[in-house]
């Protein structure tokens, strides 16, 4: 390993809500510089955004890092599964479908019930859900299909910004591997000929450690040209890298999505679809739970009772089910918020507690799940890495350690997909594994908060409720 002197990258998270990036030094980890963008996602039953602000949103966080003359090498982690059409000029035909747009749930029933969940856990590693960028695909040819038929080239949205920055048509095994259609072998041609696409539309799959091409000229970033371009990969393996997790450590994401998941030797094929079966964007595996209503969701119950987020109070009977985009852990996506066991006595603050721990209660259902999937060791004993915005809150804190009894470490370090993403680039300059640059740079070391007694009555009243009001949630609320 070489580290030159004083030499920056600069790691981007383009995830749904905004970009984030920042700089930093690559022999230290220190971070220089940070920025940020906003971008706009559609509400109702659609989720949507235009990927050209995405782009826009990443020249504004770039330059607002103040080293992006000085950088080095670049790279791109972004939200996973969304659906970037474009077409011939490289235009996108349409807004793209994000990963939490739930339209495509018939679309994911369809293909499952064509191939059977073990012929899908086995080929691509998952039980395509309506997350998946194949479910969004076939929504598109059955709702849209002079959109379809305009399309030449279908991408990810870290894929478009990486080709967007260089030029090259380029993705990783990491985001490739939760489209449906890629296997360790490459793409599925017979998959993707049932759902009517070509391997020419798509990406070329860049092998970990190489770079994906350099920045092109004028792209108004103030990247310079030649700049180095990793291949980048989705958000959740660009968090693992960001952590430099070694196999078999388990983390618990808090944002806008709730994912729970763990970097592992064996490759996950889970028929039951709760454990999707991702590749990491290295040589390892990342099987991953996810759920649709985490940190957005409590926001949402504590703005209805009027309450500051963190005003919760212990005890209570009341269960809420917050799944007011429907869930995907469990499959639910026709769901709604729900709430059960109301008395006279029932406050405000037991209400929020009962919504944060509906919010959590399927991620750690999930957490066994995942490590087993991966062929690793379950230990109750061993310690969750919390992240995500939700991690620094003291309810969020509190309420995982109750549901789980499991020590919690919080990272000191933030924006640990953008640190993902700048550890695959500084990895392009020495020459190491993009997650030996981050164990170097320390970025998953952070205060410890010991256990709490497990509330196994908790956990008990939320799997009953959710036992006995699935039949609520088979067809879409109208």
């Amino acid at each position: 390993m070489q580290v030159g002197s004083n030499e920056v990258v600069i790691g981007i998270d383009s995830s749904t809500q905004s970009t984030k990036a920042v700089a930093v030094d690559v022999a230290t980890g220190t971070v220089l510089g940070e920025g940020r963008a906003a971008h706009t996602v559609s509400g109702g039953a659609a989720r949507e955004s235009d990927p050209r602000e995405w782009w826009r949103a990443l020249g504004q966080a770039v330059a607002a890092t103040r080293y992006a003359e000085r950088a080095a090498a670049v790279s791109v982690g972004g939200q996973q599964h969304g659906l970037v059409t474009l077409d011939t000029d490289g235009e996108p035909v349409r807004p793209a479908l994000l990963w939490n747009d739930v339209r495509s749930a018939p679309q994911a029933a369809a293909l499952v019930a064509e191939l059977g969940r073990d012929t899908w856990a086995q080929r691509a590693g998952s039980v395509p859900g309506a997350s998946f960028t194949a479910a969004k695909w076939a929504w598109l040819r059955e709702n849209e299909p002079e959109a379809a038929a305009r399309t030449a080239a279908v991408r990810l949205p870290h894929d478009y910004l990486t080709a967007r920055l260089s030029g090259a048509a380029a993705t990783d095994r990491g985001d490739a591997s939760g489209t449906g259609w890629w296997t360790p072998e490459g793409y599925d041609l017979d998959l993707l000929a049932r759902l009517g696409l070509d391997a020419a539309m798509l990406p070329t799959v860049v092998e970990a450690g190489k770079a994906a091409g350099e920045v092109l000229a004028g792209t108004g970033t103030g990247l310079r040209p030649g700049t180095l371009v990793a291949a980048g990969t989705g958000d959740n393996m660009a968090a693992a890298l960001g952590l430099g997790l070694a196999p078999g450590r388990p983390v618990l994401s808090l944002g806008t999505s709730g994912t729970v998941y763990a970097v592992t030797r064996g490759r996950p094929a889970d028929p039951s679809g709760t454990v999707c079966g991702f590749a990491d964007a290295l040589d390892h595996w990342l099987p991953l739970a996810c759920t649709l209503n985490c940190t957005l969701a409590v926001d949402r119950t504590a703005a209805l009772l009027g309450l500051d987020r963190q005003a919760v109070e212990p005890g209570g009977t009341a269960v809420v089910l917050p799944y007011f985009d429907g869930e995907r852990t469990p499959d639910l996506p026709y769901a709604s918020g729900l709430i059960h066991g109301l008395r006279h006595d029932t406050t405000g603050g037991q209400l929020l507690q009962a919504a944060y721990d509906g919010a959590a209660y399927s991620l750690l259902a999930a957490l066994d799940q995942v490590l087993v999937a991966g062929g690793e060791q379950i230990d109750p004993g061993t310690e969750l890495l919390l992240i995500g915005g939700g991690a620094q809150g003291k309810a969020w804190q509190d309420t995982v350690r109750r549901l789980s009894g499991r020590p919690v470490r919080i990272p000191a370090a933030g924006e640990l997909v953008a640190l993902g993403a700048a550890a695959q680039a500084a990895a392009l300059l020495t020459g190491e594994r993009a997650d030996e640059v981050a164990r170097r740079w320390g970025t998953s070391a952070g205060r410890l908060l010991e256990p709490l007694p497990k509330d196994d009555a908790a956990l008990e009243r939320i799997a009953d409720t959710l036992h006995r009001s699935g039949s609520l949630f088979d067809q879409p609320t109208v």
